[in-house]
């Protein structure tokens, strides 16, 4: 009996691809991939940035890979409810999803324990899809023309000084956040349900200013209802190339900090990699599209694809260098 058991576990070890598909099999897995429709998960309420570019891009995927990609809506718990529902999806490349700057570099920091997957662990990098920047605007009655107006007016009048974000730990919020720590200004966070109240409140002077993307901002200014000193970026945008660099402004160190902000597309961990490789293809063949180059440049973002492990060094150094940012905030959960 002894020698049947020591012979059945020697069997079992010398025979791995029992344990486990073998390469071959994840090869012919891919050539066959996607036998059915994908799922895309926005992990943000539908109508808004995010869901834009998701459905745009979803529809190219869908017409480069001959299958129908689903796009869902799971919002809530700072994206972390439709993050988790693509970590805890089975690792075929049937479920993918979208992640951001806020999802995955800000969010570990924000959430601590509490959030239910490691961003770094849980996932398969797919590609980066897009960056973006903030800019920030103030309001124009204040007779701020500079970011250096704007310090020296916060320094002279510790208690007037405050802006708007979307809530604690956005992106917006840390913006403001990391302005305040490279030049030591006091201002006083006031954290909005969304970055179209706290505009709107800088415009009515309820607020001293705020930082927002692009697509948002840059209409007000252009109109004349807020006044936009500089971009978060290390060089000026394509989309605002009036406005100065944070680096040009007199305020230096802020894009090291923390500039630019991306979406990127990622699936639950452990997709076979002949998949991972056919979902990044394609993923980038329709991105740079004639559509989607015109869809991404409406909405004031630039095209930033890579490959995975490129995606992959992004979220690690970008969890990295908005950690401190996230800590000295003293930003919690809502």
């Amino acid at each position: 009996m002894r020698r049947r058991i020591v012979g059945a576990l020697a069997a079992v070890a010398a025979a791995p691809s029992l344990l486990q598909p073998r390469p071959a099999e994840a090869q012919t897995a891919a050539q066959g991939f996607p036998g059915k429709p994908i799922r895309w998960i926005v992990p943000f309420p539908p109508g808004g940035p995010t869901d834009g570019f998701s459905r745009g891009a979803a529809q190219k995927l869908s017409e480069v890979v001959g299958q129908p990609v689903i796009v869902e809506n799971v919002p809530g718990a700072g994206a972390s409810i439709g993050m988790e529902r693509v970590a805890r999806a089975a690792p075929d490349g049937y479920t993918i999803g979208l992640a951001t700057t806020g999802t995955h570099a800000i969010n570990p920091h924000l959430y601590g324990t509490r959030l239910p997957h490691d961003t770094s662990r849980d996932f398969t990098p797919l590609t980066l899809a897009v960056r973006y920047v903030n800019v920030l605007v103030v309001n124009p009655k204040l007779g701020i023309d500079s970011v250096g107006d704007l310090v020296a007016y916060a320094k002279a009048n510790p208690d007037k000084v405050t802006f708007g974000s979307a809530g604690n730990g956005s992106s917006n919020h840390l913006s403001g956040e990391v302005l305040k720590m490279v030049t030591g200004a006091p201002m006083q966070h006031v954290p909005y349900r969304g970055s179209a109240p706290a505009l709107a409140d800088v415009i009515a002077g309820n607020i001293t200013f705020m930082f927002d993307i692009l697509i948002t901002a840059m209409p007000s200014a252009q109109a004349g209802r807020v006044k936009a000193l500089a971009v978060t970026s290390e060089r000026r945008s394509p989309y605002a190339a009036s406005v100065p660099t944070m680096a040009e402004s007199g305020v230096k160190g802020f894009s090291e900090a923390g500039s630019d902000l991306w979406f990127g597309i990622v699936g639950p961990a452990g997709i076979p990699k002949p998949v991972v490789q056919k979902l990044n293809e394609s993923l980038i063949i329709g991105m740079r599209s004639a559509e989607m180059r015109q869809r991404i440049s409406a909405a004031g973002f630039e095209l930033w694809t890579s490959t995975p492990d490129e995606f992959a060094r992004v979220i690690r150094e970008d969890r990295d260098r908005w950690g401190p940012i996230v800590r000295a905030s003293g930003a919690k959960v809502d």
